[in-house]
Formats: C-alpha cells, sequence, structure tokens
C-alpha cells in the first residue's frame, strides 16, 4: 500500500470515527473534492514532494476535526504530512476569526507546500458552497481578499487568481 493510500484510508476513518459530516455527506466529499483540486494544480509543486502533499490534503483536518495529534499522524504517515496537518490545523477560539488567526496564518506560509493545500481546501469550499447556494459562499466571499493577502506565497499565484475568480459572477 503507497502512502497516499494508507494516508486516505486513515483520514477516512477517522472522519468516519467521530461522525463528521459535510453538510449532508461523509467527511470523504470534501477531502477528495480537496484532494482532486491539488490534482489539477500539482504541476507547481516540486515531483518529489507530489506523493505527500497529496496525501496531507487526506489529513489537513485530521487533528482539528478528528480528535487525532501530531504524533498520531506522523505514526501513520510520516514527518512531512504530519507537519503539513499540523500546519493546517486551526487555532483554539471561539469565533472564526480567534481560531484562523495570525499564528495560524504564519504557520501555513512558513509550512511548506501548506499554502498550496490550503488554497484547495478553499477552492474546495467555495465551489461547494457556491453549487449548493450555501451562506457560507457569501463568508468566504467576504474573506477572500484577506484570506488570500495570509496565506499567498508566490508559487501559489495560479491558485490564489483560481479562487479570486471564483467570485467573479
Amino acid at each position: 500500500m503507497t502512502i497516499l493510500e494508507k494516508t486516505k484510508d486513515y483520514a477516512i476513518k477517522k472522519h468516519k470515527d467521530v461522525n463528521q459530516k459535510y453538510g449532508d455527506y461523509d467527511y470523504d466529499f470534501h477531502l477528495n473534492m480537496v484532494y482532486e483540486t491539488a490534482q489539477k494544480f500539482i504541476h507547481i509543486i516540486a515531483p518529489e514532494e507530489r506523493e505527500n502533499v497529496l496525501a496531507a490534503c487526506w489529513v489537513h483536518d485530521v487533528i482539528e476535526d478528528a480528535r487525532e495529534t501530531y504524533n498520531d499522524v506522523k505514526n501513520v504517515t510520516n514527518t512531512t504530512i504530519a507537519e503539513l496537518a499540523y500546519a493546517l490545523t486551526n487555532e483554539k477560539g471561539r469565533t472564526r476569526a480567534e481560531r484562523a488567526n495570525d499564528k495560524y496564518y504564519r504557520g501555513i506560509r512558513e509550512t511548506k507546500n501548506a499554502s498550496f493545500i490550503k488554497f484547495c481546501d478553499r477552492i474546495a469550499n467555495v465551489t461547494h458552497s457556491k453549487n449548493k447556494g450555501s451562506k457560507m459562499y457569501k463568508t468566504y466571499k467576504n474573506e477572500n481578499e484577506a484570506f488570500v493577502s495570509k496565506i499567498y506565497v508566490p508559487e501559489c499565484a495560479s491558485l490564489s487568481e483560481h479562487l479570486i475568480n471564483l467570485f467573479k459572477d
């Protein structure tokens, strides 16, 4: 079994174990959307880093949502994937702003390839909320300028542009 297959199975199981949902769907629906978005843009990631990045798409929420720890992720996958999952884990907070604070965004920018995965995550969320007519679409639209500025790294320019274009009605 490849690291990608192992990580996918692990993420799906852990999200199922806590009954994590994505609206009316099992959570793997969202994880797969993030993974598929990453596949579309994977050419901007160095070839030797692609498998870990794609695997990390599956576990990007596992610490935050499924009661897993950094060491749990590391023991099942590897240090690189665990570092990405950790960087993409929100801080503790009562509000969206407290959970996604400056420390959180700094950690994403400073962890190689974490901005790539966060852009893929946001693109998946925006696309889904737009298609479903969800109220979150407006939230994402209102946050977008600040969001992009907080996670932007030059190698993600095409992802940033793609995300911005999703809001052009």
